[in-house]
């Protein structure tokens, strides 16, 4: 008599399926994350004038210049987080655009201001992280 196998079952158990689902979701996840902006900057305007001084970044999620000076300022925020307030005027909003407007500041437009509100200086897409600290070195006089 000759004895028949029976071919392996191919299903997953309900454990792998749920490991195999999670695995994806956390991939998922994590692909969507790293695509966010690195760093988050406060878009109140209102803070300028305050007492302390501020660096505004005039930035369209749009456009690519707003987003390569975002990654500079990224690496030179911790050095000056003590005396400067950094900002994004979002030209996205209302208030960034009318920001954006007052000041004739495009997509990657850098803004200083005093610590009484006045602007001291303008960088048009700044490039290097030096020309970002030497501007806010010689125009807040850190």
């Amino acid at each position: 008599m000759s004895q028949q196998t029976t071919p392996p079952d191919r299903t997953s158990s309900p454990w792998q399926r749920r490991l195999i689902i999670t695995g994806f979701i956390v991939g998922i996840g994590s692909l969507v994350w790293s695509q966010l902006p690195k760093g988050s900057y406060p878009t109140d305007l209102s803070s300028i004038g305050q007492g302390q001084a501020v660096l505004v970044l005039a930035m369209d999620s749009n456009y690519s210049g707003g987003a390569s000076v975002m990654e500079l300022l990224n690496d030179v925020r911790h050095d000056f987080a003590d005396s400067v307030q950094f900002l994004v005027a979002s030209l996205a909003l209302p208030n960034g655009q009318a920001f954006a407007n007052q000041h004739q500041a495009g997509d990657g437009t850098v803004l200083l201001f005093d610590a009484k509100g006045q602007r001291v200086a303008v960088l048009y897409t700044p490039q290097t992280q030096d020309e970002l600290r030497q501007a806010l070195k010689q125009a807040l006089g850190l």
